[in-house]
């Protein structure tokens, strides 16, 4: 779409602002849209002038209707997920062409004129409305998977922003889509090409197409062909030469597609004889017809010549109950199957033409069927006015409902009224089950037990993330301590349940506490206890021959010697009411002294003695900065931790002997006062 600035004000142009008439051409809708294979690329030598509606788009420029002016829609599958690169090449540079993605699965494909593009399940995928002329499209180097209408090109001038190019999006496999692709520019109508290919997914239906099923109709002077998938309507020969049928004098003289008129791909077909079949099996093959080909599907894969089925034409005579659909645990309706299409129209809405008899009282509150523009169905679902929960065996009769009469089929053949069909249903079932925990000082077990009544026979336990098990009554035992989520699914062979807790294993018994590293002379420890736990005893043992068995004990003072540093190990024992304990441990090292100095002379020379200049016993300095210079005044070395050593060299360098300056600040921790040195050490090697 391209908007642009008229010199006296700024006119934003829309689609909406020129005038076209409704689009009734097939393709160009999206109830009629083409359909797309990935290994061909379709060519579109003229659009015609037409716009349906505007479209939903998740731009900020408010002021503008997005439409699909002049457009044509395309339809397609993925059938392996991953991301979709496509290419739209006007066959004039010049034009420009815009495009929308949707994802239409399980929607009427009309839904892309009303969807909230903002809501994270929309049918939006991507788009790409710039109004950059030229090519367009998706590709890996491309940012974003929407691009809104060009805005601000001065009148007279070609956009250049934003891209014509949106990031690849990634489909999922499965999923129905839909493309628009909108021609904004002018009259000139000289159309574009559309190729796939470069992203991972596929669009590509490489099932072989083939022949599934054929019936009679009633009057047997026409037989309905079912393909396993659609095929094109462009390559069914009008005159019925792509089929044969034998044995029989009749012949075919007319085929068609059903709904070839409203779209490009069909499933279905009727072929009409001269004459009625008669009673007899009949094998009708696929065939090259004058149009030199049989059908061949979107992506030009042809049924094989010689390809067949076989069909029965029986006398007249009335479609009996056939089959029940597998019927499901705790049904809430039942659906009938029928081998002749039944007429709608005979069909009790109230469902009265039915009833269930067995263990348990059942009501049918309805029935109905998928009715076709026939108005036959091969289908008729019966409603329950509640789910049947009681195993055993039922009974579904047909009988003469409020409309006066059973079922009839497309043949006017009555089905009658006594016609049954049994099913059977099974118990449904509960997976509650009681758990009993029995407590233990480093681990837990839980006892789980399972009624398994009403024929469970199946059992699937998740503990956590832990692991599983299929039996009735597990017992399982956790290693850690905390929430644990217990599911277990349950199962007859015909019913499924499914229960889950939560149980917290509350018990854990730790024992930690934090402590300095190192004290000073005349300094005392402090101890915070950080042990987890139902604790009914602390026992404190400093190192030195002192013990508490307070919880948080009171400041401790270690004796000083003034010689040497001295390690004590402290250790803190703590017992829960299960008579479960725990111990944690650390070492205190008693300094002794705290005095701060920087040595005058060192000597790095690997020998593990004096071969570094660093601030000594910087414990209790805050906010250190330790400067080293050369005999020019030029800085050599620094540092705002004390730990961190000079060893006499300047990037890998080992500098002179000689004597080297330094500087020290920083502000006592105790008293808050602020301190600086200088001197100057002498490097020996």
């Amino acid at each position: 779409m391209q908007i642009r600035i008229l010199p006296i004000l700024l006119t934003l142009f829309s689609v909406t602002s020129v005038s076209a008439q409704k689009c009734t051409i097939l393709g160009q809708t999206p109830l009629t849209a083409f359909p797309v294979c990935g290994t061909s690329t379709f060519s579109q030598s003229a659009v015609p002038i037409c716009a349906n509606d505007s479209i939903p788009v998740n731009c900020s420029t408010a002021s503008i209707s997005y439409w699909d002016l002049n457009p044509y829609w395309y339809k397609f599958t993925c059938f392996r997920s991953g991301s979709l690169e496509f290419i739209i090449r006007p066959k004039n540079a010049g034009d420009d062409y815009d495009w929308q993605l949707f994802d239409i699965t399980g929607r009427s494909p009309d839904e892309v004129y009303n969807f909230d593009p903002t809501v994270s399940n929309s049918i939006f995928v991507a788009c790409n409305w710039s109004g950059v002329p030229g090519n367009t499209g998706t590709n890996f180097s491309a940012t974003s998977l929407i691009e809104c209408a060009s805005i601000g090109s001065p009148v007279g001038t070609v956009p250049t922003s934003p891209p014509p190019f949106s990031k690849a999006p990634s489909l999922i496999q499965g999923h129905n889509y839909l493309l628009m692709i909108s021609h904004f520019s002018g009259s000139d109508q000289s159309g574009y090409s559309l190729s796939f290919g470069g992203g991972t997914a596929s669009i590509t239906d490489t099932v072989p197409p083939h022949l599934k099923s054929g019936s009679v109709t009633c009057d047997g002077k026409s037989i309905r062909i079912k393909l396993n998938k659609k095929m094109k309507c462009s390559t069914l020969d009008p005159g019925g030469s792509d089929f044969s049928i034998g044995p029989t004098s009749s012949a075919i003289i007319s085929a068609e597609g059903l709904g070839c008129g409203v779209g490009f791909d069909v499933d279905s077909l009727i072929v009409n004889l001269d004459k009625p079949l008669l009673t007899g099996n009949y094998t009708l093959k696929a065939q090259y017809g004058i149009d030199q080909n049989t059908l061949l599907d979107n992506c030009d894969q042809n049924i094989p010549a010689g390809d067949s089925i076989v069909f029965s034409v029986l006398p007249i005579l009335p479609t009996p109950m056939d089959s029940l659909s597998p019927v499901a645990c705790a049904p809430n309706s039942l659906q009938l199957i029928f081998k002749k299409p039944i007429n709608c129209s005979s069909v009790a809405a109230d469902g009265s033409d039915f009833i269930v008899t067995g263990p348990s009282a059942v009501v049918v509150s309805g029935a109905f069927g998928s009715c076709d523009a026939n108005n036959g169905t091969s289908s008729i679902v019966v409603k329950l006015a509640g789910p049947i929960v009681l195993g055993g065996n039922y009974k579904i009769q047909l009988v003469n409902g409020t409309d006066g009469n059973t079922i009839i089929d497309e043949c006017g053949q009555v089905t009658a009224a006594g016609s049954t069909l049994d099913f059977i249903t099974k118990d449904t079932v509960s997976a509650f089950f009681n758990d009993q925990i029995i407590y233990g000082c480093r681990q837990d077990s839980i006892v789980f037990v399972q009624g398994g009544k009403n024929g469970i026979n199946q059992w699937l336990w998740t503990f956590d993330t832990a692991g599983k098990s299929f039996s009735q009554n597990p017992t399982f035992v956790f290693s850690s301590f905390g929430e644990k989520k217990i599911q277990l699914v349950v199962s007859n062979g015909f019913c499924n349940d499914t229960a889950s807790v939560s149980i917290n294993l509350d018990n854990e018994l730790k024992a930690a506490f934090e402590a300095p590293d190192v004290v000073c002379p005349k300094d005392k420890a402090q101890f915070k206890n950080n042990s987890i736990g139902s604790i009914i005893s602390w026992n404190w043992d400093f190192g030195d021959g002192m013990t508490s068995f307070l919880q948080t004990p009171s400041d401790h003072s270690y004796p000083n010697t003034n010689l040497a540093d001295k390690n004590f190990i402290v250790r803190l024992i703590i017992q829960n009411s299960m008579g479960c304990q725990d111990t944690a441990t650390k070492e205190i090292k008693e300094l002794h002294t705290c005095y701060i100095a920087v040595p005058n002379a060192f000597t790095p020379n690997g020998d593990g003695l004096n071969d570094w200049l660093y601030p000594l016993n910087a414990y209790k300095a805050e906010n250190l900065e330790f400067r080293v210079f050369n005999r020019y005044g030029q800085l050599v070395f620094e540092t705002r931790d004390w730990t961190r050593k000079w060893d006499g060299k300047i990037n890998g360098v080992a500098q002179p002997t000689g004597g080297y300056a330094w500087t020290l600040q920083y502000t006592e921790k105790d008293s808050g006062k602020k301190i600086f040195l200088k001197g100057t050490s002498v490097l020996i090697r």
